[in-house]
């Protein structure tokens, strides 16, 4: 069977398109993003404005051309974080139902980190010890403590790339005074983990796709070569190597990060400040380890197909 899943993110709408091939593999057949940018200008507000809710449905139209010509039989459509906090977030599933029949399902932000975790869990090798799973999202920014059977904690932050860049930073590049308040309110925030994690000791921070793999993509163009992601669902980081990239993004300009081998167009803007975002936990926590995992949402909504009691067909 053929399935499509699209993540409607706050930054980019992502397509799977997918052959099922038994009940524990499938077969990736189309895999895109598109940069609708569905929080610019409102995501602080709660609306999604004119031109990125024209955005948002054009790109769901470009999938659906592309959903009919692989002829895929179901389609699985969630919205996060800038469709679920936004005063008109069901009016645009509405009018996307109208304009390109995909029924599209808001999800909660615990049930994002429930999918988040079953695609990482798909992609990375875990253990029975603890594991902290990251999610940088634009709207929101997801974290789940879990091993390889169950999660412990979850929580969903309303810190995503796109609320904190508007919010903080203006300067090119981002000033000292920006980064310090910026890293002064993560810190408050972010106060329900920091005592989680003292409940939960980990090992370990996994960071699911996204801006991750940028890093990843810029680490191996700089200090290796980009055969060493290719075809890899996981990979860890030297943390010299993220120490070096994070201490170049913090000092650059947009027109400086726009030329650096690794790191695509859409993300130019927001890496500065989930650069600072990571670098925090991995210093504050003091945190000895860190991965990739190239699987996230999308792949765990078909790991949860493919294994749930009541079948999908």
């Amino acid at each position: 069977m053929r399935i499509a899943i699209i993540d409607l993110g706050t930054n980019t709408f992502n397509l799977l398109v997918a052959e099922l091939q038994d009940d524990t593999t499938f077969k990736t057949l189309y895999k895109n993003k598109i940069p609708s940018k569905l929080g610019e200008g409102g995501i602080n507000i709660g609306i999604i404005l004119p031109i990125p809710f024209q955005r948002g449905l054009d790109a769901l139209k470009t999938y659906q051309k592309v959903i009919g010509e692989y002829k895929a039989e179901k389609v699985f459509a969630y919205a996060t974080s800038a469709i679920r906090s936004a005063s008109n977030g069901d009016e645009f599933a509405q009018k996307a139902f109208q304009e390109t029949g995909i029924q599209i399902e808001i999800i909660s932000g615990d049930r994002e980190a429930e999918l988040i975790y079953y695609g990482v869990r798909s992609a990375v090798e875990m253990d029975n010890r603890l594991s902290l799973i990251m999610d940088i999202g634009g709207g929101s920014t997801e974290f789940i403590i879990a091993n390889k059977q169950e999660i412990f904690w979850e929580h969903s932050f309303q810190l995503g790339a796109a609320r904190l860049l508007e919010r903080f930073h203006e300067s090119d590049p981002i000033s000292h005074q920006e980064r310090k308040a910026l890293t002064e309110y993560l810190v408050e925030q972010l106060n329900p983990l920091f005592t989680a994690l003292e409940k939960y000791p980990v090992i370990e921070l996994i960071g699911s796709s996204g801006s991750f793999d940028s890093l990843a993509e810029m680490i191996a163009h700089k200090y290796h070569t980009i055969d060493v992601l290719h075809e890899k669902t996981e990979y860890t980081f030297k943390l010299e190597d993220m120490e070096s990239i994070y201490i170049e993004v913090m000092s650059s300009t947009k027109a400086e990060r726009l030329k650096m081998k690794g790191l695509i167009e859409m993300r130019v803007d927001m890496i500065v400040v989930s650069a600072l975002f990571i670098h925090l936990i991995m210093t504050r926590l003091k945190i000895p380890q860190m991965r990739l995992s190239t699987y996230s949402l999308k792949e765990g909504v078909l790991w949860e197909l493919m294994h749930r009691e009541v079948p999908y067909r």
